[in-house]
């Protein structure tokens, strides 16, 4: 049962983490927390108690305090707990005081596949939680960074999380808070769904690249893939033995890199270019995005290609 004096203990000590960010008040935190039954919200701050390099009173005995407080919730609940993958601490909503951003997950213990990922904010003046849901909530290694996209006061949220598939395909998304909410700025499937491409081989070794979002052109020279490779698609003269298109695959990488030192981070997303079939990798779209004050917007477009041997 919370009562009037866990309220006050728990404000004591959220007030002294604001202070000074110490592991010590996170551990009597989540000691406060647990007394007053809130598992949960315990198990959540000793995963941040944990995150710290040297934690109070030391890593052992926060491991055998969370480990008591899974086995004394029922089984059901116990399976269905996610697991904190990740904490960053930052500013999200431009008051001055630090934020605490999760991303919590559920995964067997002998696979490194993580299923139902959810971006957990919690506020550092009101102590709130938002829980953020994701279109693509499964896949591996799922990451943070914090960083300001936007231009706005505060951090905004970059949540990575890789597929794994042949493509090497990611899905990518980014939060901000704006209007007193956090909003989805950033959808890589959104991005997926704009930027279409066309890749088409032509005669005399080259393939060209249309971009329709950009309506630009880009001709590749195929001479650098070598002669045994070219033989196979191209006659003697260099004609086409058959027509033959490639693709541009979904987003594979993107990269938050302050290009003109403004402390405001651009985008730079990456697009594999795929020929005959998916491991006959051609070159790279790769695509400048930059905060416009409604959407990422692309401020360039290049491709690039492998050397090949002299």
């Amino acid at each position: 049962m919370v009562t009037n004096d866990f309220n006050k203990e728990r404000h004591h000590y959220y007030t002294k983490i604001r202070e000074t960010n110490h592991p010590y008040y996170w551990y009597c935190l989540a000691n406060t927390q647990a007394r007053a039954g809130l598992t949960k919200e315990a198990l959540q701050t000793i995963d941040m108690a944990l995150s710290f390099p040297n934690p109070y009173p030391s890593k052992h005995k926060l491991l055998e305090i969370r480990a008591g407080l899974q086995s004394a919730e029922s089984r059901q609940i116990h399976t269905n707990s996610p697991s904190v993958v990740m904490v960053k601490r930052g500013d999200i909503d431009g008051d001055g005081i630090k934020d605490n951003v999760f991303l919590t997950a559920n995964k067997p213990p002998d696979s490194p596949f993580w299923k139902d990922i959810t971006l957990v904010v919690q506020n550092g003046r009101t102590h709130h939680y938002d829980h953020i849901h994701f279109k693509n909530n499964s896949g591996y290694n799922p990451t943070l960074f914090l960083g300001n996209f936007t231009g706005k006061k505060g951090d905004d949220i970059l949540v990575v999380i890789d597929t794994r598939g042949s493509a090497g395909t990611v899905y990518e998304y980014i939060f901000s808070y704006m209007n007193g909410q956090i909003r989805q700025i950033f959808d890589s499937d959104a991005f997926n769904d704009s930027y279409k491409y066309d890749v088409t081989y032509e005669n005399q070794y080259k393939a060209k690249v249309i971009s329709y979002h950009l309506r630009e052109k880009y001709i590749l020279d195929l001479t650098y893939k070598g002669k045994e490779y070219l033989s196979e698609i191209y006659n003697p003269q260099g004609i086409l033995r058959a027509p033959i298109n490639g693709w541009v695959n979904p987003l594979s990488g993107l990269y938050q890199i302050d290009f003109n030192r403004d402390n405001r981070y651009e985008l730079e997303a990456y697009q594999r270019i795929a020929g005959r079939y998916n491991a006959d990798s051609l070159g790279y779209v790769q695509t400048v995005l930059k905060w416009n004050g409604q959407e990422f917007g692309p401020e360039r477009q290049s491709v690039a290609i492998s050397g090949g041997e002299m």
